[in-house]
């Protein structure tokens, strides 16, 4: 469409690519968790209007399935109210008759979620539901081990920086910026491995399956596994914008998944905070239920709930465990205060207004970001204020790249269009790989990973880039 590059995007009429594979065995089974999700919550509903409703709901939603499944045309999304239809259904005019299996693949996932979120606008009662909530928070609480081990950590690194403004062991200023350094990069690739558990994918992974993506052991794991990493780049650009002088210094995250991925974000935000390489953070959520776990200001408000009572938060038995006869230990001493010195920290850098949420429509529209100069000046021009923005997971990489077939040695800035070069932003894309597109890479790179066991061979698919093990963190620097 207009603003978009030149280069075809990845369809789900290819077969080759994963969007082929989501098209036809991931978003059906999104749908059917939907369904299931609004029936327990319509069938737990004392009210005769919010049953009859969701009655309605869990309907539209089995209807949308259907058309999915058996390759019906897309419709148009009906006026619910929101700004955002008439775009939406123009572009959807523009594209001619087409279908669910032959389409372009950024657009046609963007719409599915575009459609479930109007089933839902256009009732009284479930206008605000949230039918992937449960699942967000459910995921948060199966990360335990990894958000105690964090919460430890967190709670040393930021008391000994708001006591010495120095970090243990450092005797010169050369090490300690060294060590300053290697401190950010832990901090930003614990960041990025966070989207491990991105809950779109976990149709198929286990309680430990999850524990085994997260914790300090995997992280080293699976360094080795990002294939260009731009982090000495970033910490370059925050530290010298620290040394400049400049009193506000702002950095920020486009957020990708809520729960556990959304704590990590949070640990990130609060050490960029006290370490001084940041005076402010703000956050961008989504403003409708988005990719399935992807962050709603409400999951911000939850967590931060969870933190501040995490005893009861962790040992409050769940619905799996009511199934399993599994009773939660109860957390010691020790990790309560832990995960209390995180809801102070946050709540009161939260109330300073340190930290700061931002929602946009722009971030849930149907395109790429190719479009924000022209669609949304606004929230562009504000993004150029920004020290650094660090767009999260493997959705926003997509848009960033128009989801385009690039070659994987296309340069990250090129790829990126009016955001890179000149553009005045500085972007960092911190992306565990989850779709076909990649850039950036070496000459040969993309080659040898596909020789690897699993990694699409001479099938024509780019297969390693699917499972979300191999990571790419990759800077463009739009202020030079």
């Amino acid at each position: 469409m207009e603003y978009e590059p030149k280069t075809p995007q990845y369809s789900t009429g290819d077969p080759t690519s994963f969007a082929y594979v989501s098209a036809r065995e991931r978003w059906p089974i999104i749908i059917t968790q939907g369904i299931d999700d609004v029936h327990r919550s319509t069938w737990a509903s004392n009210d005769e209007e919010t049953a009859r409703e969701g009655k309605a709901v869990v309907a539209e939603l089995a209807k949308l399935k259907y058309e999915l499944q058996h390759d019906r045309e897309l419709t148009p999304i009906p006026d619910d109210g929101e700004a955002d239809v008439a775009e939406y259904n123009k572009e959807l005019e523009a594209m001619g008759n087409t279908k669910w299996h032959s389409v372009p693949w950024l657009f046609s996932e963007c719409y599915l979620y575009r459609r479930i979120s109007s089933i839902f606008k256009q009732t009284q009662k479930w206008k605000s539901y949230d039918l992937f909530a449960r699942q967000k928070m459910s995921t948060f609480r199966s990360s335990r081990p990894a958000v105690l081990e964090l919460a430890a950590r967190y709670k040393d690194i930021v008391s000994q920086l708001a006591t010495e403004h120095t970090l243990q062991g450092a005797k010169t200023q050369t090490e300690l910026e060294d060590a300053e350094e290697i401190l950010f990069i832990e901090m930003a690739e614990i960041c990025l491995w966070g989207n491990a558990t991105d809950l779109s994918l976990l149709t198929s992974l286990s309680y430990e399956d999850i524990q085994k993506l997260q914790g300090s052991e995997a992280r080293k794991a699976s360094e080795k596994n990002i294939v260009v990493n731009d982090l000495d780049k970033a910490f370059k650009a925050l530290t010298a914008a620290q040394k400049s002088g400049k009193s506000e210094r702002r950095v920020d995250i486009v957020l990708d998944n809520a729960g556990f991925e959304l704590f990590v974000d949070l640990v990130l935000a609060g050490y960029l905070l006290a370490a001084g390489l940041a005076t402010t953070i703000v956050l961008h959520p989504k403003s409708i239920p988005w990719f399935v776990s992807d962050v709603l200001p409400q999951d911000f408000v939850e967590l931060i709930q969870a933190l501040a009572d995490p005893q009861t938060f962790y040992t409050t038995q769940s619905d799996d465990d009511k199934h399993a006869g599994r009773t939660p230990a109860p957390l010691s001493d020790k990790e309560v205060a832990d995960l209390k010195f995180l809801f102070e920290h946050w709540s009161r850098i939260h109330a300073e207004g340190q930290l700061v949420l931002r929602p946009n429509t722009f971030w849930t529209a149907g395109g790429s970001f190719w479009r924000l100069p022209k669609t949304e000046p606004g929230l562009f021009e504000d993004l150029k204020e920004s020290e650094l923005v660090i767009f999260k997971g493997d959705l926003n990489y997509r848009k960033l790249t128009a989801d385009a077939a690039w070659p994987a040695t296309t340069p990250f800035a090129e790829a990126i269009g009016p955001l890179g070069h000149g553009s005045g932003v500085h972007v960092l894309a911190l992306r565990t790989c989850k779709a076909d597109v990649v850039v950036g890479l070496p000459e040969g790179e993309d080659e040898r990973i596909k020789a690897t066991e699993g990694g699409g061979g001479d099938s024509g698919a780019r297969k390693w880039a699917w499972s979300g093990k191999w990571a790419v963190v990759q800077l463009s620097d739009g202020k030079a």
